[in-house]
């Protein structure tokens, strides 16, 4: 197996005192995962994300499309100070995130290619619900473990895991492998909207500053109900029956 590129090693705390004199209670609460009606499971109008976001009192908001960057950037147009440019990519072998993408990566790639392009263009990388052992979509231990070294974060709490304790083993093997941690919602409908979150640091709008901020970060929330996932099977057939205005 071709060997994956490392990540940067995470600076250590004391190199980061602008972030380490924050007071916890202006820390601000950022949803790292995120549809809207661009990925194919999803109907959710941009600009009602973007309103839903604001009003629970999220500070950043990630668009993480299925394997397109288009929904995330037209998002940031609407919302430039609130929304983070990401994608959710699948590869061979299951999923990964990432953060202030620059440019599409395609689907069908292996981890460690989609890894190594992402890496290349500076962006922030997690491998979002890595343990969920219902969804299809997961990468699983054997392959986060071929990977683990190369990416910057595990995803430790999504609200759409449906057993409390998948994303227990994330949290678990991301403190055993020294990573970063990252949460997010997954939200495909409203409801979902900062069900799930991580309280950071205030940071600048870049990938070095989130990294950085990602380091004091702490995972909020709690799982969604099961019921959303019906509302993403509606979705796939609405747009199966008509076509849906982006």
């Amino acid at each position: 197996m071709t060997k994956p590129p490392h990540s940067p090693s995470p600076k250590a705390p004391g190199s980061l005192e602008p972030a380490l004199t924050v007071p916890r209670a202006e820390y601000w609460r950022v949803d790292l995962h995120a549809h809207t009606i661009y990925s194919k499971d999803c109907l959710t109008p941009t600009a009602a994300l973007i309103e839903r976001a604001r009003a629970v009192g999220l500070h950043k908001i990630a668009v993480t499309e299925h394997n397109r960057l288009d929904g995330a950037l037209a998002a940031k147009r609407l919302a430039p100070d609130l929304v983070i440019v990401g994608e959710e990519i699948k590869t061979t072998h299951g999923e990964i995130i990432a953060w202030y993408v620059q440019e599409e990566v395609p689907r069908g790639l292996s981890p460690v290619e989609t890894v190594r392009r992402l890496r290349d263009q500076g962006a922030v990388i997690s491998i979002p619900h890595p343990l969920d052992s219902v969804r299809s979509s997961a990468m699983g231990m054997e392959t986060v473990l071929t990977v683990i070294d190369a990416v910057d974060a595990l995803e430790v709490l999504n609200a759409r895991c449906v057993r409390h304790a998948d994303n227990g083993a994330a949290l678990a093997l991301a403190r055993l492998h020294g990573k970063l941690m990252t949460a997010g919602s997954d939200a495909h409908t409203l409801y979902e909207v900062g069900r799930c979150a991580l309280e950071t640091p205030p940071f600048a709008d870049n990938a070095r500053a989130f990294l950085a901020a990602l380091q004091y970060a702490v995972p909020v929330g709690s799982e969604s109900p099961f019921w959303p996932h019906f509302a993403s099977t509606w979705a796939k057939i609405r747009k199966r029956i008509a076509p849906v205005k982006l």
